[in-house]
């Protein structure tokens, strides 16, 4: 019934509060088919599925936000993940937010994570599963030394990177977002196949976890997809344009004052998946 609505309805303009998000509030998803709409940053979900709080090779940690609901494209690619990760011995994976209930915009925390097509997966990978006790207290695990521009060589290692590079190589992947100096770390291995850093991109604030993007699904009418990468593996000016000791090339240019970005639309498509 749900999707028949959604066909039938246009795409209008409606002002939306970054502030207010009503969305926090809805507990359950819709009943249906999972269907992205909108874009990573400005959009809903129709249809989420909820990730199991426990699987093989994996554990969804802050359960008590709700945010473990996704687009079924997601679900299953995590689940793939995880079991793939625990087959080659990488340890146990930690599982951040993913979406709320019907997706949507949150009140603090995160600009993305809308459509369900958004997770976050933890850097720091237990050997062996975390008892409830445990996963109610584990705490963050920095890869980086933010201040200091480097790696923590002692909490970076070959599972992390590996459980990256296994993410990235999926055909469902848009993006991985990662501390740029992950990146570099990246960039630094050996690999017999780079093609897939072309995927990671580097992004501050992403200095104990990676954040997957998917694709929009295969006739996703309501998705909007996401510009491609750049050609290339990302490993050179792009990413050194990144650090604080780098020096912008001198341009002739007048200095232009940007634009004030205009408040995102919601699709009239969210109205219904909130109001059903």
């Amino acid at each position: 019934m749900l999707g028949k609505i959604l066909t039938g309805l246009l795409l209008v303009a409606s002002s939306t509060s970054v502030m207010a998000s009503p969305w926090e509030k809805v507990k359950t998803p819709t009943v249906g088919e999972s269907k992205s709409i909108g874009s990573y940053a400005n959009g809903c979900l129709a249809g989420g599925e909820m990730l199991p709080l426990q699987g093989e090779g994996y554990q969804v940690i802050r359960a008590e936000r709700g945010r473990y609901y996704g687009n079924h494209e997601m679900i299953t690619f995590l689940k793939e993940l995880m079991k793939t990760s625990q087959q080659l011995k990488i340890g146990n994976v930690l599982v951040g937010d993913i979406a709320m209930p019907r997706g949507g915009r949150f009140s603090s925390g995160h600009a993305s994570h809308q459509t369900g097509l958004d997770a976050d997966i933890w850097l720091r990978i237990p050997e062996k599963p975390l008892t409830q006790k445990q996963l109610k207290s584990v705490s963050a695990l920095p890869m980086v030394d933010v201040k200091n521009y480097k790696i923590i060589e002692k909490n970076w290692g070959t599972k992390q990177a590996q459980l990256i590079q296994l993410a990235a190589s999926d055909d469902r992947v848009a993006r991985i977002f990662v501390h740029p100096v992950i990146k570099e770390q990246l960039c630094k291995t050996k690999w017999k196949d780079r093609d897939w850093l072309r995927k990671v991109r580097p992004w501050f604030g992403h200095y104990y976890h990676f954040h997957v993007r998917l694709n929009c699904p295969e006739g996703s009418q309501y998705c909007e997809p996401q510009t491609p990468p750049p050609p290339g593996d990302g490993c050179g000016k792009e990413l050194a344009s990144w650090s604080p000791d780098y020096q912008k090339p001198a341009s002739n240019k007048p200095a232009v004052k940007p634009k004030p970005k205009p408040k995102p639309v919601l699709p009239a498509q969210c109205h219904v998946v909130i109001d059903s």
